[in-house]
């Protein structure tokens, strides 16, 4: 990979709506503002998005878009003080942080508010699908990849699996017990709210967010009358390995872009 191709990201920092500062990655080549790609990482809890080479938003910002990922509230890297505030917050507080992140975005002319799509996974592929229900005027479409889309179902799985008592107890304390409430915050039972074109992906081999999640939400879509497009591969598991998988998704994901707030969206 040559330096000179390479996009610049920066780090921001902005105040939430609770006025606490947060802070993230902008990446993109050129001036805004630009078609917007909003990329919440996995976890979500723990785990953060840090300073160095990654893959999807190089990808991205390649093909002309700007990357946003934001460290909301739950995040690793700043200390038991920052993570625990997000805890049972899946649908609530870190889902207001992704958003405030996309206003600072547009307000500091950084993003075009007309052209803003919403790709992770994991727990970013539950955002992907969560955030324009929660903001519906916000975002043109999105891909959930490897994803969960239904709560209820996911602590059922985990159980039905055989999950760890630790493992459960986590949940319990980061998640919640209160079925009725995860059910409200999960994209498969608020499907008809859901007004953008989806994409969704997932391998089939798929041990963490199982396979049953993509089968779930894929469903809900088509019962919906909105059916996504979706790429859907044996032999991958939380995310995909083989080069060629890789590539192919990527190939998927420029022509998704490029027709919904690329240089092909109407």
């Amino acid at each position: 990979l040559k330096p000179e191709a390479m996009a610049s990201t920066r780090p921001i920092e902005f105040t939430n709506r609770a006025g606490e500062k947060l802070y993230g990655f902008y990446t993109a080549k050129g001036s805004g503002p630009m078609p917007l790609v909003v990329m919440p990482h996995g976890g979500p809890f723990g785990v953060y998005d840090r300073w160095g080479f990654d893959n999807d938003a190089q990808f991205l910002a390649n093909r002309g878009y700007a990357v946003l990922q934001v460290n909301y509230r739950g995040s690793g890297g700043r200390g038991e003080a920052f993570e625990r505030p997000g805890w049972q917050g899946w649908g609530t507080k870190l889902q207001e942080d992704i958003a405030d992140g996309v206003r600072w975005t547009i307000d500091n002319k950084l993003a075009d508010p007309g052209r803003i799509c919403m790709y992770g996974a994991s727990f970013g592929g539950y955002s992907a699908l969560i955030q324009p229900i929660l903001n519906p005027d916000m975002y043109k479409c999105a891909i959930g990849y490897v994803g969960v889309y239904d709560l209820p179902l996911m602590r059922k799985t985990d159980v039905n699996n055989g999950a760890s008592k630790r493992t459960r107890r986590f949940f319990d304390r980061t998640l919640g017990t209160d079925t009725a409430a995860l059910a409200s915050i999960s994209p498969v039972q608020r499907v008809n709210e859901l007004k953008v074109p989806v994409m969704l992906v997932h391998g089939k081999d798929d041990k963490t967010a199982g396979f049953n999640q993509y089968k779930a939400m894929e469903a809900a879509l088509q019962r919906a009358g909105q059916p996504p497009e979706t790429f859907a591969v044996p032999g991958e598991g939380h995310g995909f390995v083989k080069p060629e998988n890789v590539a192919e998704l990527y190939r998927r994901m420029e022509a998704f872009l490029d027709k919904h707030i690329g240089a092909g969206a109407k």
